[in-house]
């Protein structure tokens, strides 16, 4: 009880093994089993999210490893997600009409979309979004959200 306690206050591996006096595969074991946990919850609670002028907040990640750990090129599955509440959603590929068809599936109609800028994300004015981006390589956090057109 006491490892998913700090799992979830966002102990480190180290600090848990260390804190609680288990064993390092016990710990690997318990954290990866709290994931488990968490993703199959969001994937059987995922509903649409949104509506108008509400902000749902999007993007795609990559989850795996490296390749031998070399090199930039990750093996794993792509997901797609959204948070205003949560969805997330396993993809087959990171086209413009895979993800259109997620957000079709979880976000609502006149939802205001904010994204990376992405060329595959910039699509959503088109389908009934309101589509704003952020471009985290001028700044983390957009001070003032603008639209794509």
């Amino acid at each position: 009880m006491q490892l998913t306690v700090e799992w979830i206050y966002g102990a480190s591996h180290t600090y848990i093994v260390d804190d609680l006096c288990v064993a390092k595969q016990t710990a690997t074991d318990w954290m990866m089993f709290c994931r488990e946990v968490c993703t199959q919850w969001i994937t059987l609670n995922s509903a649409p999210i949104g509506g108008e002028a509400v902000v749902v907040e999007i993007d795609e990640s990559k989850f795996g490893k490296r390749k031998f750990n070399r090199g930039k090129r990750v093996e794993g599955q792509w997901v797609f997600g959204g948070i205003e509440k949560c969805f997330m959603e396993a993809l087959p590929d990171r086209s413009k009409e895979t993800l259109l068809g997620v957000l079709k599936k979880y976000v609502l109609p006149s939802s205001v979309v904010v994204s990376d800028c992405w060329k595959a994300c910039d699509c959503h004015d088109d389908e009934g979004f309101r589509h704003f981006t952020v471009n985290h390589s001028v700044t983390f956090r957009n001070p003032v959200v603008t639209p794509t057109k």
